[in-house]
């Protein structure tokens, strides 16, 4: 009898052995790599395991040469010295070179156990670069002659609108693409969010051509909305912020949520009134910075505009017409770009300057895409439906 009893516990080791080792495998890369903020010296890769995990990214020259040639640079998911263990990772690279392109390769390694001072670690995940070529970006350049960008906005979970829109407008051949909100209609779940819109722009451009997002309204709802950032514009101090490309400066605003927060739809829970506040702030300093000054062309992304629709006005609008466009007139802005009203059909809102706001504003449809082009001469506007039906059409002189 003693022997069946330890024949058996030996099978059951065994077996408890094979299952730790199954788990160990199937550690993977569950969503990801993206970009996020890609700017001429720096960019930030997320990407998501399925495992608590610690993550890298190492990064090599686009020297011809092969990923596997030599040790490459390591830069890990770390705060304050200490690698994070999360399923979450986020990597901010910085002292690059502007308008240099660069290989990357992301790394996730299961952490099976953290007791005291011993970490048991597991098996890595990464990206392929024997049997496909390696992941790539390219940082921004000032001194580059000529971009262009296309905008996305209000898609709210359609997620096959995403590439026909991008097709519509040839993203392939523009240096970067925006979300300028509303890409989901409540923020539910990590999986909502990657299910709905950023797997498909994970396939078609987000690993190596840089994806920019300004917040919309129907991101901050859900109980999932305080999680943005773990995602988005994850190392920027704030999810407003600026970028250079080219001869244009971007501004990048949060117009937060489009009613008063102590509407009963947000059962208290908002602050935005205040946010907005904060954010002016930051606003005046931006446009009395040399890099806003001496950029030929100033472009304002932000989803709600400080506009009427259909002759009526709400509060988050107002706020964007009361604190932002004073400041905004004093920088001669050359255009603002915004969504949020639509009504879903091919089209487009465009204000010509007022004696409120100083510069046009044009409001993209949520089944429309909008193409930028910019050289030293001139900005090019287009609003485009899935047809490739040019709907509207505006260029702006250089100043």
């Amino acid at each position: 009898m003693e022997k069946v009893k330890r024949f058996l516990i030996s099978i059951l080791l065994i077996c408890f052995g094979a299952v730790v080792i199954f788990a160990q495998e199937r550690v993977e890369i569950k969503y990801g790599p993206y970009l996020q903020n890609l700017k001429e010296t720096e960019t930030t890769i997320v990407w998501v395991s399925n495992k608590p995990s610690i993550g890298w990214v190492e990064l090599a020259p686009d020297d011809g040469s092969n990923f596997y040639q030599k040790e490459r640079s390591r830069y890990f998911d770390s705060k304050n010295g200490v690698k994070n263990t999360s399923l979450i990772h986020s990597v901010k690279i910085s002292d690059l070179k502007p308008g240099t392109t660069y290989r990357y390769r992301v790394y996730s390694q299961e952490i099976l156990d953290h007791q005291g001072v011993e970490v048991i670690y597991g098996r890595i995940a990464a990206t392929d670069v024997w049997s496909k070529k390696p992941l790539c970006f390219t940082t921004n350049d000032r001194d580059k002659k000529e971009i262009s960008f296309t905008v996305l906005n209000d898609i709210h979970g359609r997620t096959n609108d995403i590439s026909e829109l991008l097709n519509a407008v040839n993203y392939e051949e523009n240096d970067m693409v925006i979300y300028n909100g509303d890409m989901v209609s409540q923020s539910k779940s990590e999986e909502q969010v990657f299910n709905s819109f950023m797997n498909k722009s994970i396939e078609l451009f987000a690993q190596e051509k840089p994806m920019y997002y300004a917040r919309g309204n129907h991101e901050t709802r859900g109980v999932f909305a305080t999680s943005f950032q773990n995602y988005f514009s994850v190392k920027e101090p704030h999810l407003y912020f600026t970028l250079r490309q080219g001869p244009a400066f971007f501004i990048f605003l949060d117009t937060g949520e489009d009613k008063p927060d102590s509407d009963i739809e947000y059962s208290g829970i908002t602050d935005y009134d205040n946010y907005r506040t904060e954010q002016a702030k930051w606003l005046e300093q931006v446009i009395e910075s040399d890099e806003f000054k001496q950029a030929s062309y100033k472009i304002v992304i932000g989803h709600m505009p400080p506009v009427e629709w259909q002759g009526d006005i709400w509060h988050g609008p107002t706020e964007v017409l009361e604190k932002f466009i004073p400041i905004l007139n004093k920088g001669k802005i050359d255009v603002m770009i915004s969504g949020h009203y639509h009504i879903n059909k091919p089209g487009y809102y465009y204000y010509e300057p007022s004696e409120k706001v100083h510069f046009p504003v044009l409001v993209n449809e949520s089944v429309t895409a909008l193409k930028g082009k910019i050289d030293r001469n001139s900005l090019k506007l287009q609003v485009v439906d899935k047809q490739k039906n040019i709907l509207f059409e505006k260029t702006c002189l250089a100043k």
